[in-house]
C-alpha cells in the first residue's frame, strides 16, 4: 500500500481509495466505458434504463415523504398512485403515445412534477416552457414542439386563451388532481423505450434570435439520477451523518431548468430524498420559513437569491440549523461575493460552486470548499463520467494553463436541439464533444476556470439572455434603424439588459416617449427578464468594422 508523509497527498490518496470503492468493478456505482450514440463514454453500469423504472422503484420508499409544500405533503407511494392514474388518463383519454409531446407551461407546483412523471413514464416527451415567456414566445413554443396536450397554470391558461389554441389545454392544478384519481386501479406506467429516446425538451435562449429546444434522453435523466446518487453515497463515505434518503432538497428555482427538474425532482425520486417546493416568487422570509419547517438540508441557489439573503435583515429569525449544503449555480459569482456569504450566512460555511448548462443536463464540474480555498474563482474538477478539454480555434487541445474554448463529453450531454439539425451539428463534433462556447483554462490539478461565458451572453438573475434574440424583437419596431443589446452590471441581478437604439427619421423626437414605445413593443414579444431596463437612444449610427459588423466593444450605454 502506498504511504506518504505529505498530509495533502495522504488525503488525496484516501479520497481515491473511497472513490474506487464506490466506482470500481462490482461496486454499487461501477463505471465502465460503453458506446453512446456512436461514441465511447463512461457510464454507470448499475443504472436505470428508462424513467418509468425510477417511478416503479420509488414505490419501495412507501409512506416516506417525496414532495412537501406549505400546503401539502405527498409520500412516494401516493405519488406513484397519482402518476399511474394520470399516465393511464393520458393514454386513454387524450391518446398520448410514445414520442408525442406534452407541454407544461406553469410556475412550480406539485401538478407540474406529477404531469412530468406521467408523461415520460409512457415514453412521451415532456416539454417545459419557460413560465415567464410572453404570449408570443408561448405561441412560438407551440409551433416549434407541436405538443398534443398542454398543462398550464392560471396565468398561462389566460395567455393560451388569447392565442386560440386548437389542442387540449388542462389546468395543471385542478385537472391534474382530477386525473390523479380518475383511474385508481391503474398499473404502474411503463413504455417500450430505448435509452437514447427523447424524454424532455427544455428551452434555452437562442444565439440567433429564437429559443432552442435542448432534447434530453431517457439515458440523460437516468444518468443524472445515478450521478447524484453517487454524490450522496460519496458524502456518506466521507462522514456525512445524514443518509441520502433523509436529505431534504429545497426547490426554489423553476422546474423548466435542469437545476430543479433533473437535479432535484428526478434525482430525489430515484434516491428516495424529499423535495421541499417553494411556491411563488422568491421572498427570503417565505423561503427561510420553508427551510425551517421542512428541515431542509440541501439548497442550490442562483447568486441573485444569495444576494437577497445577504440583504435580508431577518436572516437570524429562522432556524436554518438543518441546512448543511448550500451551493451556487446558473451564473458566475466573484470570490469576494462568496466570502461575504460565508461571513454573513450561517449555512454558507461549506459553500460550493458549480458549472453547467442546459445542454449538459447537470453540472460539468463542482468546486468543493477545499477547491475554493485553494484556488478562489475555480469551478472545480469535472464530475464523474465527464470529460473536459480546452481547445484552440482549430480544435487542437491546449496544454494546462492556456485559454481556449471548453469542450465536454459525457452520457449526460443532450441529444441535440429539437428540429434544428444545423444548430445540433454546430454544437457537437463528429465524436460527440460538445462545444460550450465558454472560454477558460484548466490548472495542474484539473480544475476549470472560466474567463468568459458564451459570447455576448447576458445572465440576469440566473436566466440566460442572448442579445440577438432581444435585438431581433426590438428591430421589428418600424422606427428602429439599428439596435445593439448588451449586459451591464447590476448589484442584485448580476447583470441587467441594456439596449442602444438608433432611430429612423420617423421616430418620435421625444426620447422618453420613444423609449416607452420601444419598451412596450419589446414586452409584447419577450419575457419580462429579456426586456431591457436600460435604454440609450443614440443620434449617431453604430460603429462598424470594414466588413460592416458592429464593433460591440466600442458601444456603451
Amino acid at each position: 500500500m502506498e504511504t506518504t508523509t505529505d498530509p495533502a497527498l495522504a488525503a488525496q490518496l484516501a479520497a481515491q481509495k473511497v472513490i474506487a470503492g464506490l466506482t470500481g468493478p462490482g461496486a454499487p456505482f461501477e463505471m465502465a466505458p460503453a458506446e453512446v450514440l456512436g461514441t465511447e463514454v463512461p457510464v454507470f453500469v448499475n443504472r436505470h434504463r428508462a424513467l418509468h423504472e425510477i417511478v416503479a422503484r420509488s414505490v419501495e420508499q412507501g409512506d416516506r415523504t417525496y414532495l412537501v409544500t406549505r400546503e401539502e405533503t405527498i409520500s412516494f407511494a401516493e405519488h406513484a398512485r397519482r402518476v399511474s392514474s394520470i399516465a393511464q388518463a393520458l393514454r386513454e383519454d387524450y391518446g398520448i403515445e410514445k414520442g408525442d409531446r406534452v407541454a407544461i407551461a406553469s410556475a412550480n407546483n406539485v401538478g407540474w412534477i406529477q404531469a412530468f412523471w406521467a408523461t415520460v413514464s409512457i415514453g412521451a416527451i415532456a416539454v417545459g416552457y419557460n413560465a415567464w415567456w410572453s404570449p408570443r414566445e408561448i405561441e412560438y413554443g407551440l409551433e416549434h414542439a407541436t405538443p398534443k396536450l398542454v398543462f398550464a397554470d392560471t396565468k398561462r391558461l389566460a395567455q393560451l386563451a388569447e392565442l386560440d389554441v386548437d389542442i387540449p389545454v388542462l389546468d395543471v392544478d385542478a385537472d391534474v388532481k382530477r386525473l390523479a384519481t380518475a383511474y385508481p386501479d391503474a398499473p404502474l406506467p411503463s413504455a417500450d423505450v430505448a435509452e437514447d429516446d427523447p424524454a424532455v425538451i427544455l428551452y434555452t435562449s437562442g444565439t440567433s434570435g429564437r429559443p432552442k429546444g435542448a432534447v434530453h434522453s431517457q439515458r440523460n435523466l437516468a444518468s443524472v439520477a445515478a450521478f447524484l446518487g453517487y454524490t450522496g453515497a460519496l458524502s456518506a463515505a466521507f462522514g456525512d451523518p445524514v443518509p441520502p434518503q433523509d436529505k431534504v432538497h429545497l426547490m426554489a428555482m423553476p422546474l423548466f431548468h435542469i437545476g430543479s427538474l433533473h437535479n432535484i425532482a428526478v434525482a430525489c425520486l430515484s434516491i428516495g430524498s424529499t423535495v421541499a417546493i417553494h411556491l411563488g416568487a422568491f421572498e427570503p422570509g417565505a423561503v427561510l420559513k420553508l427551510v425551517q419547517d421542512a428541515r431542509v438540508t440541501n439548497w442550490g441557489a442562483v447568486p441573485t437569491m444569495a444576494n437577497r439573503l445577504l440583504n435580508f435583515e431577518g436572516i437570524n429569525d429562522y432556524d436554518t440549523s438543518s441546512l448543511a449544503a448550500f451551493s451556487l449555480a446558473s451564473a458566475p459569482s466573484s470570490p469576494q461575493f462568496k466570502q461575504q456569504l460565508r461571513e454573513k450566512l450561517p449555512f454558507a460555511s461549506a459553500l460550493v460552486d458549480s458549472y453547467g448548462m442546459t445542454e449538459t443536463c447537470t453540472a460539468i464540474a463542482v468546486a468543493t470548499p477545499m477547491d475554493l480555498a485553494e484556488s478562489p474563482g475555480t469551478l472545480g474538477r469535472p464530475n464523474i463520467g465527464v470529460e473536459v478539454e480546452v481547445r484552440d480555434a482549430t480544435g487542437a487541445v491546449l496544454p494546462v494553463g492556456e485559454e481556449g474554448e471548453i469542450y465536454t463529453r459525457s452520457a449526460y450531454a443532450m441529444l441535440g436541439y429539437w428540429n434544428n439539425p444545423e444548430a445540433t451539428a454546430a454544437a457537437f463534433t463528429e465524436d460527440r464533444w460538445l462545444r460550450t462556447g465558454d472560454l477558460g483554462s484548466m490548472d495542474e490539478q484539473g480544475r476549470i476556470r472560466l474567463s468568459s461565458r458564451r459570447s455576448d451572453l447576458i445572465i440576469r438573475g440566473g436566466e440566460n439572455v442572448y442579445p440577438a434574440e432581444v435585438e431581433a424583437a426590438i428591430s421589428e419596431h418600424p422606427d428602429v434603424a439599428e439596435v445593439l443589446v448588451m449586459g451591464v452590471a447590476h448589484s442584485d441581478l448580476g447583470q441587467e439588459v441594456a439596449a442602444v437604439v438608433v432611430g429612423k427619421p420617423s421616430a418620435n423626437a421625444d426620447r422618453a416617449v420613444f423609449e416607452q414605445e420601444l419598451r412596450g413593443h419589446t414586452a409584447e414579444r419577450l419575457a419580462h427578464y429579456k426586456v431591457p431596463s436600460v435604454w440609450r437612444i443614440a443620434e449617431q449610427p453604430l460603429p462598424r468594422n470594414a466588413t460592416g459588423k458592429v464593433i460591440r466593444t466600442a458601444v456603451s450605454v
